[in-house]
């Protein structure tokens, strides 16, 4: 394992368990992991931590509009975001998680508006990536999954990419290699019980229609 020093940031090569538990500490002490995932690499702070979501969405320069999707490692932990799970989302949990699919859940009260982007509800998924499981499995808890680019740029691919956008501003980044790239994951919502799409995606929205319509 080699680890690099980056303008005061560690840049992690082939995680190792000490590895993990270090992001993870830094995690808890408010600050910004980089990480890949199944499409680009990702911005991982404590969801419930209002001062780091502050930091991250200051450093990616977004509109306030805009939500920030969360990672979880098991549906036990959908109660700490949702307070709800529509019937819809029954049959693509079952088929497409883990995988590229966001699903956009009521709120529990008392989110912070930079994850809900003030709409009331909150975008979450679980991903495939070893890496990001682990640290999820880690971590023990929901983590944010933005992707790691400056707002209205590319999502960046590869560690490297990430530490020429952020530099310092990124706590540590967890070296997965290249990830795949492409279309980010699909984003989906319910409205009066149908499924709307919100963002096209990596799984296409005929295929979640499909499943919806087998499991009716």
């Amino acid at each position: 394992m080699k680890v690099v020093e980056c303008q005061g940031h560690e840049l992690i090569h082939g995680p190792s368990d000490e590895d993990f538990r270090r992001a993870v500490s830094v995690l808890e002490q408010g600050g910004i992991v980089a990480f890949p995932t199944e499409t680009f690499y990702g911005l991982a702070v404590d969801p419930f931590n209002e001062k780091a979501l502050t930091d991250l969405f200051n450093m990616k320069g977004r509109s306030l509009h805009k939500p920030f999707l969360v990672l979880i490692q098991d549906e036990s932990q959908l109660s700490d975001l949702a307070s709800s799970i529509p019937h819809t989302y029954r049959p693509l949990m079952k088929a497409f998680w883990p995988g590229p699919l966001t699903l956009v859940f009521p709120a529990v009260p008392g989110l912070s508006s930079l994850l809900t982007g003030e709409s009331g509800g909150i975008g979450v998924r679980i991903s495939p990536h070893p890496v990001a499981g682990i640290f999820g499995r880690m971590w023990g808890r929901p983590m944010t999954a933005t992707s790691a680019n400056l707002s209205g740029m590319p999502a960046a691919r590869t560690a490297e990419e990430v530490q020429r956008y952020f530099g310092d501003g990124v706590s540590c980044i967890l070296d997965g290699g290249k990830t795949p790239g492409g279309m980010s994951s699909t984003v989906v919502g319910v409205e009066q019980g149908k499924l709307q799409l919100i963002r096209a995606g990596v799984i296409d929205f005929s295929s979640l229609l499909q499943v919806t319509k087998a499991d009716a």
